[in-house]
């Protein structure tokens, strides 16, 4: 079983040690390098850089991702690609290069400061041939001007009296994961400016980056352009220091590709040239944390571990959330990590979007809109799978098309075929219940009629042609479909699906009539662009009144979907301790033969229809969903729902343990794979489980309410929220 008071780990001591804004590193593990690398990650809405030292060390992980910059790949169709990297930032003491695998650390910090986006480092380090020297780093990526970027060095002799030799660069063709995207298209460099032009080798994304080496203070220092044939140009300075003295050397990155502009590398040139000092892109970087703070902080007291991983999942999801481009969206493992090749998943609509919706409805509208721009590949999906309307693809990139791969190995190499691309349908409802809830919150009717109205009645028609009639029953089927529990694939009548469809069609009906009356002119052109017809709308209302659900009036039991009843139930307790999912234990095979859940399905389904179950229904599915699913290591979607439904039936204790699987599962690598990037769902549903579960905030016609069931250790628990323009704040204690 999985230990969550961590009470001898190096998280736990970082976490006592730190304010309740910072994350702090005291000791280097290079052991734990790769997971570290994906929790000082930052991102600007724009890109995203992994926390990798910037004079590197071996086997690194050092990665840069840009929204939108997707290339070709074998088996995953598209990925998106690690970008040149503007890190590199090399000191050499009489010689010998600064590396944490040399010489002797003799102290060492690293500190994420959430409140400012600031990465910083101090490493007392002395050389292999004796000579010490403090070193501290800091670097932003900027929220105020996303394409800058920005690095600060002071370096400060200890006993060391001499040169010291300061190089910076850029690496301009790093491989994604082997596989390489990336050509230099041309590079150069001039005074104190280096630049790189490059392009994706198959997408022709051009994306240009420039940087100049600036020497502060009073030291006369000359930067020159240092560069070999064959090799990336260096800007290089040397510097003399004594013990006592400390010098200062800022790298400034200017960086864009051609989805902004169609001339990237001068465009990046032109804005360095221009650049601000490092201080004045500070100071405006800082003042956007503060705007983007103030509307979206959760305060907790009473327990500085819930406060301080709270935070620091909504830092990571409001850091990564695109601000000026509506064409991309949030991909799993945010811009941390090559997981799930950064496509687009079920994840942001369900998980993320609630966040946003509730605290930066702009960013909220962004991820919607990509939505929107992805249609046309919805809709190609379904005319190519024989159905009519939208059928949003499982993995989504650029165009919408379908990318999820269809075939994969296994541990041992064997083929496994890959299904979710076919038949996990419920993404189309995922979709539309996303852009229902921004409508329902936000009142933002314009939206919903240009572009939420379009997304909700496509994705209606599509159920039109996905469901079956069973004349033996009377009633609709929607067979051979995969759930959120993805432990069992190809089943029917899966509960989640098929309520939410039922919900889903419902909704679009009363969408279709409030477009009606209030913007007759634009309903009739969408009923023609969509060819809706009478008989389909009432088509609509038989198929949600008579979809299977089986569900036992009498106690409530709703079954996952047909014949689980018949699947042979497992006693967890059976196979502990264990390091791994009931599915990596048993196989694929065996875990769909057997009552194993990957994550909570009819749960979930209770929780997004919140007001159509009972306490009681919720209470006897509850008694028996929890105990069969797989709550450690099954899906990390699964803990922050649970957290959530706990306290709907008065279990706050328990609530707590699921809350803080959740809120850790990062910062103390819960699942043995943070070093694959950030558990962004879970990290959304970390905010939901704190808002809806512990807050205990409902919805409703006249705005949100709380009725709060905090943990045994919180004694406050204050957020602010926004409903139809209005700012609600709530202050909740015991």
């Amino acid at each position: 079983m999985l230990d969550l008071t961590i009470e001898t780990s190096q998280v736990h001591q970082q976490l006592i040690d730190s304010t309740d804004w910072n994350i702090i590193e005291t000791e280097f593990d290079p052991t734990r390098l790769h997971h570290q690398e994906t929790v000082f990650t930052l991102s600007n809405g724009y890109l995203g850089t992994r926390g990798s030292f910037e004079e590197g060390y071996p086997n690194d992980s050092s990665a840069t991702m840009i929204h939108g910059v997707y290339d070709d790949v074998a088996i995953a169709t598209t990925e998106l690609v690690n970008c040149p990297n503007w890190l590199p930032f090399v000191v050499k003491v009489a010689g010998e290069r600064f590396r944490m695998d040399s010489g002797e650390i003799l102290n060492y910090e690293r500190r994420l400061d959430m409140r400012l986006g600031i990465v910083s480092r101090e490493v007392r380090w002395r050389s292999p041939a004796g000579h010490t020297l403090e070193f501290h780093f800091e670097r932003f990526a900027s929220l105020a001007s996303q394409h800058f970027l920005a690095i600060r060095c002071q370096v400060t002799s200890v006993d060391f009296e001499g040169d010291i030799e300061v190089e910076v660069e850029f690496h301009p063709e790093p491989h994604t994961q082997g596989v390489k995207h990336w050509k230099t298209v041309k590079q150069g460099g001039l005074d104190n400016i280096i630049w790189l032009h490059s392009q994706t080798l198959h997408s022709a994304i051009e994306l240009g980056m420039a940087a100049k080496l600036i020497v502060e203070g009073e030291e006369v220092a000359p930067v020159r352009v240092h560069q070999l044939e064959h090799h990336s140009p260096k800007l290089v300075t040397t510097l003399q220091v004594e013990p006592g003295k400390a010098v200062s050397l800022e790298k400034i990155i200017t960086l864009y590709t051609s989805r902004e502009t169609p001339t990237p590398a001068e465009a990046a040139m032109i804005r360095l040239v221009a650049a601000p000092s490092y201080s004045t892109l500070l100071a405006a970087h800082i003042a956007a944390w503060d705007g983007v703070w103030q509307e979206s902080d959760v305060i907790i007291e009473g327990d500085r571990l819930a406060q301080l991983s709270v935070r620091y999942n909504l830092f990571q999801l409001l850091a990564v959330a695109p601000r000026y481009d509506d064409r991309v969206s949030i991909p799993p493992k945010t811009l941390s990590g090559f997981a799930y090749s950064g496509h687009i998943f079920w994840d942001t609509e369900i998980f993320i979007l609630p966040l946003l919706i509730h605290t930066q409805p702009a960013l909220a509208r962004n991820l919607l809109n990509y939505r929107y721009h992805t249609l046309r590949g919805a809709r190609r999906k379904a005319q190519e799978m024989g159905y009519k309307g939208a059928f949003y693809a499982w993995e989504s990139a650029s165009t919408g098309d379908e990318v999820t791969p269809r075939w994969v190995s296994d541990p041992n190499g064997k083929q496994v075929r890959i299904w979710c691309g076919d038949i996990e349908v419920h993404i189309n409802t995922d979709v539309a219940y996303g852009a229902w809830q921004y409508w329902q919150t936000t009142g933002d009717d314009e939206w919903m009629r240009d572009y939420g109205a379009e997304i909700i009645l496509d994705t209606a028609v599509f159920w039109e042609s996905r469901v079956e009639w069973n004349n033996q029953r009377h009633c609709y089927d929607i067979r051979d479909v995969i759930g959120p529990d993805e432990n069992h694939d190809r089943v029917d009548n899966n509960a989640f699906t098929n309520l939410l469809v039922q919900w889903h069609l419902q909704t679009a009906l009363a969408l279709l009539d409030w477009l009606e009356k209030s913007y007759p002119d634009e309903a009739t052109q969408l009923a023609e662009k969509l060819n809706l017809e009478p008989q389909q709308l009432e088509l609509w209302a038989d198929i949600s009144n008579r979809l299977y659900i089986n569900h036992d009036v009498e106690t409530g039991l709703i079954e996952q979907f047909e014949g689980f009843y018949n699947l042979e139930y497992v006693n967890f307790a059976d196979y502990e301790p264990r390091t791994k999912s009931m599915q990596g234990l048993l196989g694929v095979e065996a875990t769909s033969q057997k009552q194993i859940l990957k994550q909570p399905d009819v749960l979930m389904l209770m929780y997004l229809l919140r007001d159509r179950f009972d306490s009681k229904t919720l209470q006897t599915n509850w008694d028996y969903y929890s105990p069969r699913t797989d709550h450690t290591y099954g899906s990390s979607l699964g803990p922050a729902v649970h957290a959530i439904l706990a306290c709907d039936i008065n279990q706050p204790a328990e609530a707590y343990t699921h809350f803080t699987r959740a809120a850790m599962v990062d910062l103390a690598d819960v699942r043995r794979n943070a070093h694959e990037g950030i558990h962004a769902a879970s990290a959304g549903g970390v905010w939901q489980s704190a808002i809806f579960g512990f807050g205990g905030v409902r919805m409703t016609q006249f705005g949100p309410i709380a009725c709060p069931n905090l943990p045994p250790s919180w004694t406050r628990l204050k957020f602010r929220l926004k409903w139809r323009n209005q700012s609600y704040e709530f202050d909740l204690t015991k």
